[in-house]
């Protein structure tokens, strides 16, 4: 063993055990270390940062899909189908990031937005809008956001979708569930991610 894959193995056995019942992670392979390595450089241009940051976000977007319920479908032979209609919550503007990815797997999927900022003092988060499909309710919903630091974001964002209409949802599917790509190692004392990503909306988003 090379010291290359051992070090990806041995993070994955850290990662893995440090992940609570409702939370997965890719599978910790060679390509997804590189790819994350390329996205954490400082010095990747950004069109690299958005075509490896796209590539990530589709095997995320696939995991995600891979733990929605199927129901059997039988025509002229077996399969199955997903159980409800789908659809996806982006975290303006990071989030958004992930919309395509979502796209080329579902095929006109619907799409709501919510902007959560998060004070730089109290580190807490704040509701600034919110725009969800009106069936919502009847949906599963993927919540898109690329980072996950203190969680602020996200636990704000499903409370917005429980006053939604998710509630009943909720209480039948209490375990929501969190597909991740990558376990980093700490928050530091502004409660941002290390190593992290830098800004991922900025450097998504912003031209060079």
């Amino acid at each position: 063993m090379s010291s290359s894959n051992a070090a990806v193995e041995q993070h994955t056995a850290i990662a893995q055990d440090a992940l609570p019942a409702n939370a997965y992670a890719l599978q910790r392979t060679n390509q997804l270390a590189g790819l994350l390595t390329i996205i954490r450089d400082t010095k990747t241009t950004r069109g690299d940062f958005i075509f490896y940051s796209d590539r990530i976000i589709r095997l995320l977007v696939e995991e995600g899909l891979n733990h929605l319920p199927v129901v059997d479908k039988r025509l002229n032979y077996e399969g199955v189908g997903f159980e409800g209609k789908i659809c996806g919550i982006s975290i303006m503007r990071a989030g958004e990031a992930m919309e395509a990815g979502l796209r080329e797997c579902c095929r006109a999927v619907r799409i709501g937005k919510i902007l959560i900022q998060r004070d730089e003092e109290t580190h807490q988060a704040k509701l600034f809008y919110a725009k969800v499909p009106d069936d919502i309710a009847q949906r599963y919903c993927l919540l898109l956001d690329p980072m996950l630091a203190t969680g602020g974001s996200a636990i704000k964002a499903i409370e917005v979708l429980i006053d939604h209409g998710l509630e009943a949802m909720y209480k039948a599917y209490p375990h929501v569930r969190v597909v991740t790509a990558w376990i980093d190692e700490c928050l530091n004392e502004k409660k941002y991610i290390l190593p992290g990503l830098g800004d991922f909306g900025d450097r998504y988003f912003t031209s060079d």
